[in-house]
């Protein structure tokens, strides 16, 4: 069993749920501290962050506010999951869709607004999650809630298909974009392919398959994941001390939020946040 701590960077495979992940990062890793941020569904691939031993601990302060996808929007299907897994609700002739309508119904989603989320979201319900509901045959309809989309770049439309890339907040369902263009267009649509390309400061070209974890298990050391995604602040021996105990430190914080402590050594020691005398820890990791 290993003890060391790190984040896995895993590129998922369509057909396997984000938890049949970790149940795998487990048995390679030989722990069963093994965590996961930021569900895929089955269908999508991509980047998926799987943190070992102490690293689960930092999942939930990881700043992994923007996501990168790249997707694939079939027009004139709607479905009872807006993908292509669900359930075929009702079909429209797209024969009439102009490119140039196309093109302004997504520009219309670039910003601030306020987006329903998919019925077959991870969003729990009275305690269930949505999915298990609807799967259940129930009826759901959730609450919009406000999603920042920055940018959807059409990268191939050959109607009724259109490949997108997009780059949004955390909590944005690339589902529900591809079914509010179909709404907006008058014909309905669904999602057939998602991958995710980036999450926070991680990427592609970070992310390893599943079979080549097998044939060599790495992961990303936890000092290095704390460096990439908090302001950093190398402490001398003294100071350092202090933190390994959770003292509050007199120092000068120049950023908002976590910043990520070292010692000497560049052992990753703690998260510390600004407080009105100097800095107080948010989490210690020794």
């Amino acid at each position: 069993m290993t003890d060391a701590a790190g984040l896995v960077v895993v590129d998922k495979p369509a057909g396997i749920t984000s938890h049949d992940v970790v149940s795998r990062v487990r048995r390679l890793a030989g722990t069963r501290k093994v965590g996961h941020a930021g569900t895929l569904d089955p269908m999508a691939t991509g980047v998926l962050l799987v943190g070992v031993n102490r690293a689960t601990r930092l999942l939930g302060h990881l700043m992994l506010t923007e996501k990168a996808y790249d997707a694939t929007i079939r027009l004139g299907v709607t479905t009872v999951t807006d993908d292509a897994e669900g359930e075929v609700l009702g079909e429209a002739s797209t024969d009439a869709l102009a490119e140039q309508a196309v093109r302004a119904g997504l520009a219309a989603m670039i910003g601030d607004i306020e987006q329903r989320p998919s019925a077959v979201s991870a969003i729990k319900v009275e305690g269930r999650r949505a999915y298990d509901r609807v799967r259940a045959g129930e009826q759901i309809d959730l609450p919009a809630r406000t999603v920042r989309i920055d940018a959807i770049d059409v990268t191939r439309l050959d109607l009724p298909e259109i490949d997108v890339r997009v780059r949004c907040s955390s909590g944005t369902y690339i589902r529900a974009i591809a079914r509010d263009l179909g709404e907006t267009l008058g014909v309905g649509g669904h999602l057939t392919a998602l991958r995710r390309t980036a999450v926070g400061p991680f990427t592609t070209a970070d992310a390893r398959t599943l079979d080549a974890l097998s044939d060599d298990f790495a992961m990303l050391p936890i000092a290095e994941v704390a460096r990439r995604c908090f302001p950093a602040l190398d402490l001398d021996g003294e100071q350092a001390a202090s933190v390994r105990v959770g003292r509050a430190l007199p120092v000068v914080a120049a950023h908002e939020g976590p910043i990520a402590l070292f010692a000497p050594d560049g052992g990753f020691l703690a998260l510390y946040e600004r407080a009105r005398d100097g800095i107080r820890p948010v989490a210690v990791f020794v």
